[in-house]
């Protein structure tokens, strides 16, 4: 069950966890599928996407973690410094808080779509929050 259906506001994308690199990561993800909420545009970081998930604990640690994740990429931080939270790149990132930098674990990459990614990331810049589904394809 690694492929993936992602919708974000009117735009779909399949996807796939990255199991071989985030195993505890994908586990503990895919307990709580189908995952929906509202992206808004990050704060501190570049040209992203994030969910705001204050302290939910998921209960892992880092594995697959990266300050910079690529266009496509979706990464978990699990906590710490900073409130837990889900961030979805659309364009340069250098995934930081009011705290400093910050490493997420790369856990999700999107394998179709990525043309409209930018369009994503401006529509939640300009118009505001929009929904976010994430479910086994």
């Amino acid at each position: 069950m690694d492929l993936l259906r992602v919708t974000a506001g009117p735009f779909a994308f399949d996807a796939r966890f990255e199991s071989d690199a985030a195993p505890e990561t994908c586990d503990v993800f895919r307990q709580v599928l189908p995952f929906e909420s509202q992206l808004v545009h990050v704060r501190w970081s570049g040209e992203g996407v994030w969910i705001p998930l204050g302290d939910r604990d998921f209960g892992v640690d880092y594995e697959n973690h990266t300050s910079f994740p690529a266009p496509g990429q979706i990464i978990l931080y699990p906590g710490g410094i900073s409130e837990t939270e889900i961030l979805l790149a659309y364009g340069g990132i250098h995934f930081k808080s009011k705290m400093g930098q910050l490493a997420g674990n790369h856990f999700i990459t999107l394998t179709s779509g990525l043309e409209n990614l930018h369009e994503l990331g401006t529509m939640v810049l300009w118009k505001g929050a929009q929904p976010i589904r994430i479910e086994a394809a």
